[in-house]
């Protein structure tokens, strides 16, 4: 297969092909729907959001980890009991890193984990009174706690277990926020659902329940969506500041109940991940008033955008404040593409990520001279791939909820410079002797979000691309 054909709208056609060719009939013809090329399409013209088909080995996660991991994990003040075996628990375990202040045991415990630790005896018996012993513990070992949540496993929602009584109870008895959420594992085709679940959560359990008394400006915000990985938000944070706006929120990366609680009584929310939180700012738009648009803050490019745009919701004086954030930065964003596009000019990339990024860090790359030429989503709703088609270009390929088997012939064919995934696709494709970016968590770097965010991005898809060890070794297409 040529090089000439790379990012080319045939190629992408012919390994789409190749790839539905490997599949039984049956496979092959509900694959077919979740793979094509862009084509100006508003929708990128692929279906999303079913379930996984059976044997295929696709990289979703479930409800409990949309729950666990992305929304309620991530608020430092409370304890986030995982309801069920020690191994979900176990292996939600601080995975992602979701930077936040705080005295851990103390105040915060975001990096420890709480399980109920079921056995058999549970399962046959019920684990209601089980999960009032581990709050009562939970109470008297970290009084400082400002609420629980209790995020329930797969076998919760299998035998019964009445979560939401122990909930009112212990809440009554301790004055505490509890919180139960059905976000059981196989509710649901991935964990968007988790997401949703978390949402209502917070709507049924703290927003509709709490008793706000807040001194407002005209200029309060709340950041929607940003779970702080490697100092993500205190990035975003430190812009919508310097324009004079207050942050009274953050969710829910580095957060607190009470920014949960206050989030209504804000001017604008603000929405960075949009498959995760849109619901909430649903909501409080619909109940409170209170509006919300999506920005994006990867590559100065979205940057400026956004701050201009964030700007027009207020006065003035923001505006001009928005003008000056961006002439602040600019020599910072000239030095940097000066420094990393003559190195990255031209480079292909491709990208398979969960929630935002396959689309929002594609002007991130293109700022530095870069170019897409696939991206995908694990677990997106069509509006996700609606607002994608605003981002790539015609000819870019397309793939929805791909396997391993998939991404690996898309590798193969596409041979891009860079791969821009998770931690499950990290070794295999460096194995193809391909460079590899984590996606997810920033491969233990970060922030990528704002303008400083923009160097330390910079200078980490170099050192991906530009690193000598891909000279010591040879991809297996060129070995044969």
């Amino acid at each position: 297969m040529s090089l000439d054909y790379t990012n080319d709208a045939e190629l992408s056609k012919k390994l789409i092909e190749e790839v539905l060719e490997a599949y039984p009939e049956k496979g092959a013809k509900k694959r077919k729907k979740h793979l094509n090329v862009a084509d100006g399409k508003s929708d990128c013209g692929v279906k999303s959001n079913v379930k996984s088909v059976p044997g295929m080995m696709t990289v979703r996660g479930c409800a409990y980890a949309g729950s666990k991991g992305v929304v309620w994990g991530p608020i430092k003040d409370m304890v986030h009991i995982s309801h069920g075996p020690v191994g979900c628990g176990h292996y939600s375990w601080s995975q992602r890193r979701n930077y936040y202040i705080g005295t851990t045991g103390v105040n915060a415990f975001g990096t420890m984990q709480f399980t109920t630790d079921f056995q058999e005896r549970d399962i046959v018996f019920g684990g209601d009174k089980k999960l009032e012993k581990t709050i009562d513990e939970i109470n008297a070992l970290f009084p400082l706690n400002n609420g629980i949540s209790v995020q329930s496993e797969c076998p919760i929602g299998l035998i019964g277990d009445d979560i939401e009584a122990v909930a009112r109870k212990k809440a009554k008895e301790t004055g505490k926020t509890i919180v139960p959420v059905r976000c059981e594992g196989f509710r649901g085709v991935s964990q968007s659902l988790g997401h949703h679940i978390a949402n209502d959560a917070v709507r049924d359990w703290v927003l509709e329940k709490a008793d706000v008394q807040w001194e407002g400006t005209d200029y309060d915000v709340v950041i929607i969506g940003d779970y702080n990985i490697g100092g993500d938000a205190w990035a975003s944070r430190i812009l919508l500041e310097e324009m004079g706006l207050r942050v009274i929120g953050s969710w829910s990366g580095d957060a607190t109940l009470a920014e949960l609680e206050r989030a209504p009584k804000g001017k604008l929310n603000l929405i960075h991940c949009y498959r995760s939180m849109n619901y909430i700012c649903r909501f409080m738009e619909e109940k409170y008033g209170v509006p919300w648009m999506e920005y994006n803050f990867f590559g100065p490019s979205q940057i400026e955008a956004s701050l201009r745009n964030i700007a027009k919701q207020f006065d003035e004086t923001i505006q001009q404040n928005a003008e000056k954030v961006i002439a602040k930065y600019r020599p910072l964003v000239d030095a940097v593409t000066e420094k990393y596009r003559p190195r990255l000019e031209g480079k292909t990339v491709m990208l398979y990520v969960g929630g935002l990024r396959p689309r929002h860090v594609v002007t991130a790359y293109e700022d530095l001279g870069m170019e897409i030429v696939g991206t995908g989503y694990e677990f997106a709703h069509n509006d996700d791939y609606q607002r994608t088609g605003d981002y790539v270009k015609e000819g870019t390929l397309i793939y929805d909820d791909a396997s391993a088997f998939e991404l690996e012939k898309f590798i193969e064919g596409l041979r891009p410079d860079l791969v821009g995934s998770g931690v499950k696709e990290k070794y295999p494709t460096q194995k193809l002797g391909v460079p590899f970016r984590q996606m997810h968590s920033w491969d233990y770097s970060g922030p990528y979000h704002g303008y400083d965010g923009f160097a330390i991005f910079a200078r980490d898809m170099d050192m991906a691309i530009n690193n000598p060890v891909w000279g010591l070794f040879q991809a297996p297409w060129k070995a044969a």
